[in-house]
């Protein structure tokens, strides 16, 4: 009985000890996680006068989406053999220099995705991927500050495909005008005077004409773990509407572990040469005959989900 007693009372002065020393450790964490909270406040207030001291900032972060997938007899699907997949990269990337009376930035943005269905049991259809959505656009602005907020500037923008129609289209623009810098990390440019250049081997649809240049970008880090970035490029034509057209990317891409994560990026366009262009390669051509006058302009779209990297 008395080593019974004695027992209980071990377990019991055991239990106790160990509840302490338990409430003792979580004391001591909290005390450590409010110092690494103080240490990275100082930390990112650092970065931030970094961040905004005159010279080249660069950066980059990009979206990869995939999914691949093999059946075989599966039979409760229309095509019980067949393997399909789609593959999505997408990179946003910048290079700035900002000096006490001029400035100069860089950015370009990429986004290609290839697709493919390949059913086994049909010898004619193609096997490998497709190329689907393919963007590819560059541009560097060059501005001598006036005052802390408006500058004079000229702006070289290209924008085309890559996978299968490199230059055909293709876009240059090239102009001059003001530029205007509300708040910090946001851009507006504002250009009259612009040429906008057009290579295409479908001469009797796209046509390069002058006109005025609109362009709003504003890319931006957020608590250290948050990248975003949206650009609106418009051109508007002085020859005739038919040659305007313009085009917004929103990219989004949000830090997990080890600068991988979540990225998010969808565009819009309106082009109605491209339109145009797309109508008439059909096989056969619509009838009637498609033209700038009757023509279905629609919207423009796509999107991109999948994991990010941000370097």
């Amino acid at each position: 009985m008395q080593k019974l007693v004695f027992t209980l009372f071990a377990m019991l002065a055991f239990s106790m000890g160990s509840a302490q020393t338990l409430d003792e450790l979580k004391a001591e964490q909290a005390a450590k996680k409010d110092s690494i909270k103080a240490i990275k406040g100082r930390v990112d207030a650092l970065q931030g006068k970094i961040d905004a001291f005159p010279g080249w900032k660069k950066g980059a972060f990009g979206t990869i989406g995939l999914n691949l997938s093999k059946f075989n007899n599966w039979y409760s699907q229309g095509v019980p053999d067949n393997s399909s997949g789609n593959i999505g990269v997408t990179v946003n990337g910048f290079a700035n220099l900002d000096r006490e009376k001029f400035f100069w930035r860089n950015s370009g943005n990429i986004n290609l995705q290839w697709v493919k269905l390949d059913n086994k049991n049909d010898p004619t259809d193609r096997e490998g991927f497709e190329g689907t959505t393919d963007v590819f656009n560059i541009s560097s602005l060059y501005g001598y500050k006036l005052s802390k907020n408006f500058a004079i500037s000229a702006l070289g923008e290209y924008r085309t495909s890559i996978i299968n129609n490199f230059n055909d289209p293709g876009y240059l623009d090239f102009g001059v005008g003001a530029t205007w810098t509300p708040i910090a990390d946001m851009v507006v440019v504002i250009h009259p005077l612009n040429y906008n250049f057009v290579f295409s081997s479908g001469d009797n649809v796209y046509e390069s004409s002058a006109g005025a240049k609109i362009v709003v970008d504003y890319t931006k880090k957020f608590l250290g773990s948050v990248n975003f970035k949206t650009n609106f490029s418009t051109f508007q034509s002085y020859k005739s509407g038919d040659y305007s057209n313009w085009t917004w990317v929103n990219s989004f891409g949000y830090t997990l572990w080890k600068n991988i994560g979540v990225g998010f990026e969808f565009g819009l366009r309106n082009n109605k040469q491209e339109a145009l262009a797309a109508a008439l390669a059909q096989t056969p051509i619509p009838t009637p005959t498609p033209t700038f006058e009757n023509l279905d302009n629609k919207l423009q779209s796509y999107y991109l989900f999948g994991l990010n990297y941000a370097f």
